[in-house]
């Protein structure tokens, strides 16, 4: 593979919406980590707001297009359980265990996304896909033996648990995310943002009532304390709305892959904004990790002529084999022909000579009678 069959369009418009999306996700994670210092801790509530905005946006544009449902509705109910949570559970991890243990999430989701597309997509992946995956986990390792190098490392209150919600957190956004990329092809992206976010505003209420609500009550509304709120809910409504874009274009595993990195922007933003001290091996990560997505959607052109030449060679067998069918039923009713004309010949033939025959047998009769007489 040469290097200009990495850098197509789609690899790079691929690369960069997957980055736009990770940083996203950084900012969801700093706007948490801010409403949590000041006490607050309703991780429902917070994407609450997220579907409510799905609904009101994706919802106005299908009432307008008027038009008939492209997947069954229960699809869409089983789709918001499943998102609503997974969100629950990996907020309610960092209670219990270390942050260098959700970190782990992204590498569980990872193999979890592609045993799925691989059961249920039919999805094949190549040894270049596979090398781009196994780059991409081998970097987020360095971040995690980096976290225990330079002794971030915290046990939490009860590492088992939260080792437990963030596997349970891991496999729902896999099945979350590999649901998406099956319905934005085979429905509509309008359509999947319309339900996804009715119905998981409708659980998320459920389940703010029965667990949230007293948490709602005792939350002191501030400035500082809205802005982080809402800040987080636009990050969250942004991120829905291009995740299916990403999941039609490349793929819930190249989705998942492009997340890795949000990790890292969340170094640089502590470098930069807070003007802490990181270890070395955070940049020996970042890059291992942008390498791996290279490889990973890199001759996405090539891939695509081949299935294209596969499809013309196809049509090209089928039309020749259409072509020598036809060919084949000519000759059979040329020699169908052929022969009805033979049997014809050969009876107008027969008759004409059994003609001459009685003919001259009658002749013979009378010239027989002539000397009798």
């Amino acid at each position: 593979m040469n290097f200009k069959q990495f850098w197509t369009k789609k690899t790079l418009v691929g690369l960069g919406l997957g980055q736009f999306l990770s940083l996203l996700i950084t900012s969801t994670g700093f706007s948490s980590s801010e409403l949590a210092k000041r006490g607050i801790n309703a991780p429902t509530s917070q994407s609450f707001l997220n579907y409510v905005l799905l609904t009101v946006v994706y919802g106005s544009v299908m009432l307008y297009r008027r038009q008939a449902l492209k997947a069954k509705w229960y699809y869409y109910v089983v789709l918001g359980l499943v998102d609503v949570e997974a969100n629950y559970l990996v907020v309610k991890a960092y209670q219990y265990t270390s942050i260098t243990s959700v970190m782990l999430l992204d590498c569980w989701s990872i193999p979890s996304v592609m045993l799925l597309t691989y059961i249920f997509l039919k999805t094949k992946y190549r040894f270049r896909k596979v090398a781009g995956v196994i780059v991409c986990v081998a970097g987020l390792v360095l971040v995690v033996f980096s976290d225990v190098h330079a002794g971030d490392r915290s046990g939490g209150s009860n590492p088992r648990k939260g080792d437990l919600l963030v596997i349970a957190g891991a496999t729902l956004y896999a099945i979350s995310n590999v649901s998406e990329e099956f319905l934005v092809k085979n429905a509509d992206r309008v359509e999947l943002m319309s339900f996804l976010g009715l119905f998981g505003a409708i659980i998320s209420a459920i389940q703010i009532s029965i667990v949230e609500r007293k948490e709602l009550k005792s939350i002191h509304w501030t400035a500082g304390a809205a802005f982080p709120f809402f800040g987080f809910s636009l990050a969250m409504f942004l991120f829905y709305s291009f995740v299916p874009v990403l999941l039609k274009m490349t793929g819930a595993t190249m989705l998942n892959l492009s997340l890795l990195t949000s990790d890292m922007w969340a170094v640089v933003i502590r470098i930069f904004a807070y003007h802490e001290k990181v270890d070395w091996m955070y940049f020996l990560a970042f890059f291992a990790v942008t390498v791996g997505l290279i490889i990973y959607s890199g001759g996405d052109k090539d891939d695509d002529q081949n299935q294209a030449d596969l499809a013309d060679e196809g049509a090209e067998r089928s039309k020749r084999s259409d072509e020598e069918a036809g060919f084949n039923n000519f000759n059979r009713a040329t020699m169908a022909g052929s022969s009805k004309t033979g049997d014809s010949s050969r009876h107008d033939l027969t008759t004409s000579f059994g003609g001459r025959e009685i003919i001259e047998n009658k002749n013979v009769g009378k010239d027989l009678d002539g000397k009798k007489s």
